[in-house]
């Protein structure tokens, strides 16, 4: 760290809060960056640094850090970050802020906001809600829209490079990480990582390789007015913040497995693939093991390295046990795991897609079952919004069987990717139950059939009360459907009239007996 710097940080510190709440100006280190909370403002300074990874050495380059920050964060924050300024050196020899004078040094000036609001703090108090599951989902389709397209094989073999990274770094610390646990993991990540060369070079072709957030994870995420925002984007380096959509969400997904919010994690999954436009092929979910993987070992390594900075022997410890685990979910993620395709039906009311959303985190691999959904699939394929009323003609037996084949294509690319489905339509006919049956077959996927029934009453009142929700099921249909002829039911069934508590747990009990069976 220069002189000039030493100046500038005194000078900062010397600033006047403009909120009488918070009159004392503070001050954060990190190995990268000073923060300055000034009132309802903060400041961020590049420090005079240059690692391996990112290069502050000189104002010229700070001042394009500072810049490229604002560049990359505000199309996701720009309720935080504002602009890029200068600190001057004025005529009378004192520093100023964005003054006239020649710029000594730069800074980000941002919103300050509340830190317990960020999602790390809030992983650790209470399950997530659906609510903000969904809102996570949408926040990172919107993120991954708007980030421009990268080349292909520039990120694959960035990915060999990562893996030969992790590699060294995790025999440099045999204490923690045996080092035979090591060499399989790495073998089979290259394994891995070479299987799915074509299908990466592919999603760059597709323009699924962007240049991302880079960092999408718990702590990157605040609250802001009840809504999630994502902020401190990786600026430093386009090769780290480039990568595959569903590998910059990886490490949400990751970030949200570790922290025990499995079904959090399930549905941002799941909603962010109902969503999206842009990732529209479930054959790339054949990458999701890998990438999550890959952000599990990274934050390992960083964490073993953070235990050896450590004076203090406790938080020496909890590093070294984070390290750890972050290595067990890393090698748990590229196990094999044989998919399993659940299919739930039952008339409009039944609480079919309830169920799914109950059962799907604890079904096949990291991050549980992928969701499929005749009502979500009919408004993707018209380009409406889910909660808006598709038209009469999008219920024709034309109609229907389109529907029905995109969603039989999505099922077989899933489970032929290694993960598992759950398939939540009415299955009325025979004819359809059997169909779904063979699928799962043609896969050597597991298979277990599920049927809901519940009183008449209560599928009209359910129908009624449904709010915002991709279904456009009336009373009128549920009568319809009171007179169809289901032909011989060989799906368990289940009396699904009750809570939602009962229901799945009727369920588990059956998938368990299932699975044992198989």
């Amino acid at each position: 760290m220069d002189q000039s710097q030493d100046a500038v940080f005194k000078f900062m510190q010397g600033l006047t809060s403009n909120d009488p709440d918070r009159p004392d100006v503070k001050r954060i280190d990190t190995h990268a960056n000073i923060v300055f909370l000034v009132g309802n403002l903060a400041y961020k300074i590049k420090r005079n640094v240059s690692f391996p990874f990112l290069d502050y050495s000189t104002l010229a380059l700070r001042e394009c850090a500072c810049k490229a920050e604002i560049t990359f964060n505000q199309p996701n924050a720009p309720q935080i970050y504002l602009k890029a300024l200068p600190v001057t050196l004025e005529a009378d020899g004192n520093l100023s802020l964005d003054g006239a004078g020649e710029p000594v040094e730069w800074v980000v000036e941002m919103r300050r906001f509340d830190t317990q609001n960020e999602l790390d703090v809030r992983a650790g108090a209470a399950p997530f809600s659906d609510t903000l599951s969904d809102k996570l989902a949408s926040m990172m389709v919107a993120a991954h829209g708007e980030a421009p397209t990268r080349s292909g094989p520039g990120f694959y073999e960035a990915l060999a490079s990562y893996v030969a990274q992790n590699d060294a770094a995790f025999h440099e610390h045999p204490e923690l990480f045996p080092p035979e646990n090591v060499r399989h993991l790495t073998v089979q990540a290259g394994n891995v990582l070479s299987s799915l060369k074509d299908l990466i070079l592919k999603r760059g072709e597709q323009g699924l390789i962007r240049r991302c957030h880079g960092d999408a994870h718990l702590r990157n995420i605040v609250l802001i007015e009840d809504d999630p925002v994502l902020f401190d984007a990786v600026e430093f380096s386009d090769e780290i913040a480039t990568g595959d959509v569903l590998y910059d969400l990886a490490f949400l997904l990751m970030d949200l497995w570790e922290r025990g919010q499995l079904r959090s994690a399930n549905r941002v999954f799941n909603r962010y693939l109902d969503l999206s436009r842009l990732d529209t092929h479930p054959e790339g979910l054949a990458c999701l093991p890998f990438y999550m993987m890959m952000r599990a070992a990274i934050r390992s390594k960083i964490a073993a390295s953070a235990a050896l900075a450590q004076s203090d022997p406790e938080q020496k410890q909890a590093q070294q046990s984070l390290a750890r685990k972050y290595f067990g979910f890393a090698q748990a993620f590229l196990e094999p795991s044989r998919p399993e395709l659940v299919a739930i039906g039952g008339l409009s009311g039944t609480g079919k897609t309830t169920l799914a959303y109950e059962l799907a985190a604890d079904i096949g691999r990291a991050p549980g079952a992928r969701v499929l959904r005749t009502d979500v699939m009919r408004k993707r394929l018209l380009d409406i919004p889910e909660a808006e009323k598709a038209p009469p003609e999008a219920y024709t037996l034309q109609a229907s069987n389109r529907v029905y084949q995109a969603i039989d294509e999505a099922i077989q690319a899933v489970l032929a990717s290694g993960h598992s489905a759950i398939f939540d339509a009415v299955f009325a006919a025979e004819s359809e139950r059997a169909k779904i049956r063979r699928i799962a077959k043609s896969v050597e996927a597991g298979f277990t059939g599920l049927w809901l029934t519940a009183a008449a009453t209560t599928l009209r009142q359910r129908v009624a009360d449904r709010a915002q929700d991709a279904s456009d099921a009336t009373a009128d249909i549920v009568d319809k459907q009171l007179g169809y002829d289901l032909g011989k039911m060989s799906w368990a069934q289940i009396e699904a009239g009750g809570n939602r508590e009962g229901t799945a747990s009727q369920a588990r009990e059956i998938l368990g007996r299932s699975q044992s069976s198989s």
